[in-house]
């Protein structure tokens, strides 16, 4: 019989309730004790709901309060010493490490995080030296699955695997030169026997190993690792399920398929293409396939026909039971469910699949491979055959125009029209900068009175212009407070926007988008990823009016503010009956358009960000070149119709931009923002490596984080930039947009950025 299984699903709770309760905490609204019930009750609803969808092996181990990679590192005690002794809770000290803590005296800066893989999940890198003290602080694979048991669910207990947890960390600061993490396997194993051991003990029939790194072209020269890692952990643990996801294994499989684990999961989603060779490779082994037939990255409705086409080769081939059909991932990456959505079309509705309709579809499928005669799987068939028929209908239509419009691109229209060189001469005569400019990445803390104002609006209790007039209040204070202290460029604040996707996207043509399909991106921050379902086409200007309202305030100049077509790509989830590259060319020629009208406008500076560039990045190599070419053409398209005296700039955070740096050269912005602060400012040997001829500002702090950075920290950064970057081409600004601070520290931090740039102009004369 063949068995139905999910990965992993969303912690954030049916209404965001973990959100609710950590923010709640942090603002000492509620004790730890009231934190913990509000997150079991999420852990009991989750693990209830997928065992009600007929899911043979229901996760239990993967809620996190923050991030799973940090609760791995708290468990194994992976806690770098400056969050050591300072009389804070281990739950306080947790939070310290995800977000920073200055209060009470204690003053510490947060973590590193990073993009996981290509998603927009972000996790909090562990840092590790050749002095990390491994002890296993708690089990918390153990603890939830006694949970899950307490009311009655049997999980499978999902555990971060020990090469992965290495490889995906860092030397910490205090870590000899060429120290590798890899080097610690051998005193981290003994832990993983422990916790293993104590599951098999507490019942777990099964646990799911996590080692995503095996779908990286780097796993190639770990095969010693790995064949040394299981077979100590195997003989002591439950049966293992070594789980991929997100690409494929390639050359990897041949030592995969030799380890000692009861199972093997790969991805079909991302990489349907590997399934012959897995099969060929693990046949004469007792391996069991575990087959991720249904998307933990995309919310559009399995074809049932097709995926049951690939499960079926498989079971011919082994059995069916030596199958289990999977999510392909976690579903911590899709909504919870779609029964929040009540503003959908009926025929909107019926294209998607949220985390919870996803559970029944493997629940489903599987029944369909065992040869299941069941009345309502046969009517659940039939159903989901009308279904994928009428959305393959509604793909064949398209809109002409934009199709020949991005058919008719040339060679040209990607250029700018003169060299860098001399646009910054032309650029330089007209803004009228100092050296060091300043500025900020765009937005400015979204208040809650801002938050309201968009809700009565919403609900129809305030009128469009009564929500105008607000504001332009607002964008009046914040372009106020941006020359009192003494910005350089300037920005709008955006008030207006909800979200630096979402508000684009309900100015285009093509998108749908939903009340309550939130997804973590990192700790308490969510997002509503907008849905593209059609060809995407501007019907007019989307932001020239606010920014020429704010331009109509000041002298110093004003920064557009846009999202870049991958971006908006990236952070919503696309279709997938057209490719990636057609649907990022329809964004570019949009907002080429709205580049241009914001230059007619009077706007002399726009920054179009592509923070989300890096993390669609293929996972393997050899597919590198593909996306680049088209990723790279998308922002040039989206930016180069505009004079030699308009100022571009883009903004990249939070992934490793070292290996595709030259394409981030060859985006010829005339300024680029980058992320440093918080990744300890080890981009600027990428710098130094290849050099930058064009303008730059690396971040002088971490935004993510609600501490305020002293006047001699953004000193010493500056400091450090300046040893490998040309005075001329330095500007001045934080790591990222301001929207999730207060004002109180929003204020603070740029007074001493602004007070930092003085300093630097004096010093740097």
């Amino acid at each position: 019989m063949v068995s139905s299984s999910v990965l992993g699903f969303p912690r954030i709770g049916a209404n965001r309730e973990v959100k609710k309760a950590v923010e709640a905490y942090w603002a000492g609204k509620i004790s730890a004790d009231d934190l913990t019930k509000a997150a079991a009750d999420v852990k009991k609803d989750n693990w209830s709901n997928i065992k009600s969808r007929g899911v043979d092996f229901v996760p239990s181990g993967e809620f996190s309060l923050y991030d799973h990679v940090l609760d791995h590192s708290a468990a194994f005690n992976v806690i770098p010493k400056r969050y050591v002794g300072l009389g804070l809770s281990p739950l306080d000290v947790y939070f310290a490490m995800g977000r920073g803590r200055q209060s009470a005296g204690v003053d510490v800066p947060a973590s590193e995080m990073k993009k996981w893989f290509d998603s927009n999940y972000h996790f909090v890198v562990p840092e590790f030296s050749e002095e990390t003290d491994f002890k296993l602080n708690f089990n918390k694979a153990v603890e939830e699955f006694k949970e899950a048991q307490a009311i009655g669910v049997n999980t499978r207990p999902v555990v971060l695997g020990p090469v992965s947890f290495l490889v995906l960390g860092k030397a910490a600061k205090d870590a000899k030169p060429g120290f590798q993490p890899i080097s610690l396997l051998p005193k981290l194993i003994p832990l993983y026997k422990t916790l293993l051991a104590d599951l098999k003990a507490a019942g777990a029939e099964w646990v799911q190993i996590d080692e995503p790194i095996l779908v990286l072209d780097s796993a190639a020269t770990l095969e010693k690792e790995f064949v040394s890692t299981y077979s100590e952990l195997a003989p002591v643990a439950p049966k293992i399920l070594l789980t991929t996801y997100f690409s494929r294994l390639d050359s990897n499989l041949s030592y995969v398929a030799r380890l000692p684990v009861a199972g093997l999961h790969i991805d079909l989603d991302r990489a349907p293409g590997q399934l012959d060779d897995v099969i060929a490779a693990i046949k004469s082994t007792p391996i069991i396939l575990s087959l991720g037939l249904v998307s933990g990255r995309n919310i559009w409705k399995t074809d049932f026909n097709a995926a049951i086409k690939l499960g079926q080769k498989a079971v011919d081939a082994l059995g069916q039971d030596r199958v289990i059909v999977a999510t392909s991932s976690s579903l911590l990456h899709t909504p919870v469910t779609l029964a929040s959505e009540n503003k959908l079309t009926a025929e909107q509705k019926d294209w998607f699949s949220f985390a919870l309709e996803k559970a029944s579809e493997v629940a489903t499928i599987a029944a369909v491979l065992s040869g299941s005669q069941d009345p309502a799987i046969t009517a659940a068939l039939e159903e989901n055959k009308v279904s994928i028929a009428k959305r393959r209908e509604f793909e064949s239509s398209s809109d002409d125009t934009i199709r020949k419009r991005v058919d008719a691109i040339t060679p040209d229209q990607l250029e700018r029209k003169s060299p860098f060189a001399v646009r910054k001469e032309i650029q330089a005569k007209h803004l009228n900068l100092p050296k060091f400019p300043t500025t900020t990445i765009g937005s400015f803390p979204q208040t809650k009175e801002i938050r309201q104002a968009r809700a009565k609006l919403g609900k129809g209790e305030i009128s469009e212009e009564q929500y105008e007039d607000f504001i332009k209040k607002e964008i009046e204070s914040v372009v106020r407070f941006q020359e009192r202290i003494g910005l350089d460029l300037l920005v709008h604040g955006e008030p207006e926007r909800n979200d630096m996707v979402q508000y684009f996207g309900e100015q285009l043509k093509g998108f749908v988008f939903t009340q309550n399909a939130w997804v973590q991106s990192y700790g308490s921050r969510y997002v509503r990823p907008p849905i593209i379902v059609s060809d995407v086409i501007r019907p007019g200007p989307m932001t020239v009016k606010w920014s020429s309202y704010a331009q109509s305030l000041t002298q110093k100049p004003m920064k557009g503010m846009l999202t870049g077509p991958v971006t908006i790509l990236n952070w919503s989830f696309p279709r997938a009956d057209v490719s990636r590259e057609l649907q990022s060319k329809q964004l570019a020629l949009a907002l080429r358009d709205e580049v241009v009208d914001l230059e007619k406008a009077g706007i002399s500076a726009i920054q179009v960000d592509e923070p989300a560039i890096r993390e669609g990045l293929p996972l393997r190599r050899s597919d590198w070149d593909a996306y680049l070419k088209w990723a790279v053409d998308s922002f040039k398209l989206a930016t180069a119709g505009v004079t030699d005296q308009l100022q571009t700039h883009s903004h990249f955070c939070y992934s490793d931009f070292d290996d595709i740096f030259p394409s981030i050269q060859r985006l010829d912005a005339d300024v680029i923002s980058i992320e440093a602060s918080k990744s300890d400012m080890k981009l600027l040997n990428t710098f130094k490596q290849y050099g930058y001829s064009n303008q730059i500002g690396p971040g002088v702090y971490d935004i993510h984080s609600p501490r305020v950075p002293g006047d001699q920290e953004i000193k010493d950064r500056l400091k450090a930039m300046l040893d490998i970057l040309p005075d001329s081409l330095l500007f001045v600004n934080p790591d990222c947009g301001l929207k999730t601070r207060g004002w109180k520290e929003t204020e603070a931090s740029l007074v001493n950025l602004v007070n930092a740039a003085k300093w630097a102009r004096e010093q740097y004369a």
